[in-house]
């Protein structure tokens, strides 16, 4: 069989079979190249900082905590339909539909909506595909520049509609400043 059949990419790659020299068993020359690249590298400036002190310059298309929006009525956006959770390359959202009750109107947009809406943060990859998927641009990655809290607790990673859903204030001033535009 030739290397052309064996081979997936195509490329030979030769093999020398030759006698190593007394120098290469010594392993002399690979410590010397292993020195000059330590060497190297110990001149090189340093990338770490010194967190609390200063703060990572974040890039432009950052994509940070999560969260549920609501309209200018304060209302949520979800609707539960489950894109976010299908479109989920890591399956790290989860949630429950409910229909709506007659005293909800003003809680809710639609008759569905999610009275489960939870977020694993331990699985979640921040890969924004969950914000593509949604039809009602319900749920964003804001670009706070807060993540997920450190804990002891593997349930505090879990993330339900009390810390995703954007608080009423805030909806209010988005809804103000909408119209004001």
């Amino acid at each position: 069989m030739s290397i052309e059949t064996i081979s997936l990419s195509g490329r030979k790659k030769l093999v020398s079979n030759k006698e190593m020299t007394f120098l290469e068993r010594l392993y002399l020359v690979a410590i010397f190249k292993g020195l000059i690249i330590t060497i190297k590298h110990f001149f090189r400036r340093k990338k770490t900082i010194h967190y609390p002190e200063q703060v990572r310059v974040r890039s432009d298309v950052y994509r940070g905590q999560h969260q549920l929006k609501r309209d200018d009525q304060g209302r949520e956006n979800c609707t539960a339909c489950g894109l976010c959770a299908l479109s989920c390359p890591a399956e790290a959202i989860t949630m429950k539909a409910e229909e709506r009750k007659a005293n909800e109107k003003h809680l809710y947009r639609e008759e569905k909506y999610a009275s489960i809406y939870e977020i694993n943060m331990l699985r979640c990859i921040f890969c924004g595909l969950c914000e593509e998927a949604c039809p009602k641009d319900a749920i964003y990655l804001t670009t706070s520049k807060v993540l997920v809290p450190s804990s002891y607790e593997r349930e505090d990673f879990i993330f339900g509609k009390d810390k995703l859903v954007m608080p009423l204030d805030v909806a209010m001033k988005n809804a103000q400043l909408k119209n004001a535009n």
